[in-house]
């Protein structure tokens, strides 16, 4: 018994010893072709020496397959160097071939050096030195590469290829070179298969029609399609677009941004704020909306003009601006609000429709609509037009005892340094006015109903009033004015809802918008391999590091 039993312990080493050194076997690299053989312990210590005869030497290591005209074989320690038009393959899609390669059949590591260049189906890499790390699966450059496929040229200091799923991972001085296109980067992603680029860090896209900068996105290289998440900005169509999220396609000719949006017309130096923007190239048109505001210059004050949606249109020398549903506009010495806001950027007619009101220093006016017109040459407030029911009110700032009115049907009014002088109103015309001597005194109320009355002003306080054609009324006393006749019939006072600031032209729902949440920051951007995004990976193996890369500059200022 006891026999059997150390006989049976004998078969179960023998077999344990024997399965080892198969599996050792397995791992060693193979002579599939020597060619002439020689050594030389002096020379090469350890090493077997195989050159070409009429064939190059050839070798197989788990897969792949080598062949070179010179090669010195370590045996014992399972590693190889190849001389000399050098090529590896692997299974029928890797090829790469060299000057000269290292191989450790242990680690599978194959380090490639002078004019190595490496082929599959879809693209090829080309560099000076180059690890093929057959275990992972990846290759890597520490020092510039060069790859090309069927859309583009792709050049970088350092790089990483994945061969599943196929995806480069590169970093400084990264260039993608195509027939539309542009693309610089200091880090990036990109897919041979799909042709997407996901950037992660400053990186810029010049295309014949656009400009594109991000610190974070995606780009569709073949359709020229993306988007930027981190510090966004694109130069398209005389405009620049920066928002938290800007996704642009060329072949639809649109932009759009979402969330803390300035869209600058670079010709006209406008510029549209908002949380949501959409910008058509075709079209020549922009559209923003939620908290939307357009900022413009006139003879240096800022106009502040905003409705629940703005619309720009036509091309930079024949611009219109329009706000639709609650608009309102600021300016240092005005502002006003009603409907809907027209502005032609050609004529510098300004139109505000249905129930506008109007305020200038200390006069309010109404009226069914109200124009303004700019002199093109000076760019100042050059006349006012009030259409139908015209209307102006101001508080008597004397004696405090009321209100100065005057209507008619229409109202005409001459601007001069841009500040109201002159008023003309026509046509079933009244006046209600409070009257002082030069000590301040109350003279009485005049109250007049006349064809046409011109008012001259100054600082908004009616300085003298002519009335022309048949004036009909009188100065009376205010102890003898009747109290319910100091208002004329259709006088409403909006003072309440004047506009001082421009933070004013935005209502509690714009202050208080709830904006989207942009996804991508924290979150993967790279849905085709999400679990390995590079964002926050080093692209290189421990004790690889290179200089810190050259960050790229925003785009510069048309």
């Amino acid at each position: 018994m006891k026999s059997f039993i150390l006989f049976l312990g004998i078969c179960i080493l023998t077999t344990g010893l024997w399965s080892q050194q198969n599996t050792d076997q397995g791992k060693k690299i193979t002579i599939v072709y020597g060619g002439s053989f020689t050594k030389d312990e002096t020379l090469r210590p350890g090493a077997s020496i195989f050159s070409k005869d009429q064939k190059q030497v050839q070798f197989e290591h788990q897969g792949a397959d080598l062949w070179c005209d010179y090669a010195l074989l370590y045996q014992k320690e399972n590693r190889l160097e190849a001389i000399g038009n050098v090529r590896l393959k692997q299974g029928d899609s890797i090829l790469m071939t060299s000057g000269y390669i290292e191989y450790d059949g242990n680690s599978k590591l194959a380090k490639a050096y002078k004019e190595v260049r490496l082929t599959n189906s879809s693209m090829t890499l080309t560099t000076d030195t180059l690890y093929f790390d057959r275990e992972k699966q990846e290759s890597y450059y520490r020092d510039y590469g060069k790859i090309v496929d069927s859309a583009n040229v792709l050049t970088s200091r350092v790089g990483r290829y994945y061969m599943i799923p196929e995806k480069y991972q590169f970093q400084d001085s990264v260039l993608i070179e195509n027939p539309e296109y542009t693309m610089e980067s200091s880090r990036l992603d990109y897919y041979t298969t799909s042709k997407n680029a996901y950037m992660y860090g400053p990186s810029t896209i010049t295309g014949e029609t656009y400009q594109l900068y991000c610190e974070r996105g995606y780009y569709d290289t073949q359709a020229e399609q993306g988007y930027g998440i981190k510090n966004t900005e694109i130069h398209y169509s005389n405009r620049i677009i920066e928002g938290d999220s800007v996704y642009f396609d060329k072949a639809r000719e649109f932009a759009s941004a979402t969330n803390n949006i300035k869209v600058t017309d670079t010709i006209n130096q406008g510029i549209i704020r908002a949380q949501y923007a959409e910008v058509h190239r075709a079209k020549d048109s922009l559209f923003a909306t939620r908290r939307a505001v357009s900022v413009s210059l006139m003879e240096q004050d800022s106009v502040y003009m905003h409705g629940d949606t703005l619309m720009v249109t036509g091309p930079p020398d024949a611009r219109s601006l329009r706000a639709f549903r609650n608009a309102k506009f600021y300016k240092t010495d005005m502002s006003g609000k009603c409907d809907s806001i027209h502005f032609e950027e050609r004529t510098g007619l300004t139109e505000l429709i249905r129930n506008p009101v109007l305020w200038n220093l200390e006069n309010q006016m109404t009226g069914d609509s109200i124009h303004l017109l700019s002199d093109m040459e000076t760019d100042k407030l050059d006349s006012l037009k009030v259409i139908n029911n015209a209307f102006i009110i101001s508080e008597d700032t004397v004696g405090q005892r009321g209100f100065n009115q005057a209507k008619g049907k229409d109202l005409f009014g001459k601007f001069i340094e841009n500040e109201l002088k002159l008023v003309d109103l026509v046509r079933n015309t009244e006046v209600i006015y409070y009257m002082y001597d030069d000590d301040g005194a109350l003279i009485g109320i005049n109250k007049t109903k006349c064809s046409k009355i011109r008012l001259t002003l100054e600082q908004s306080d009616i300085e003298d009033i002519t009335f022309i054609t048949e004036p009909d009324g009188d100065i009376t006393p205010e102890k003898d004015f009747p109290p319910n006749s100091k208002k004329l019939e259709g006088f409403i006072w909006r003072g309440d809802e004047r506009i001082r600031s421009p933070e004013d032209i935005f209502d509690t729902d714009d202050n208080n918008l709830v904006l989207p949440v942009i996804r991508g920051i924290t979150e993967p951007i790279d849905l085709e391999n999400p679990e390995s995004e590079s964002a926050g990976e080093d692209p290189l193996p421990k004790g690889s590091k290179t200089s810190e890369p050259a960050a790229k500059h925003k785009l510069p200022r048309a």
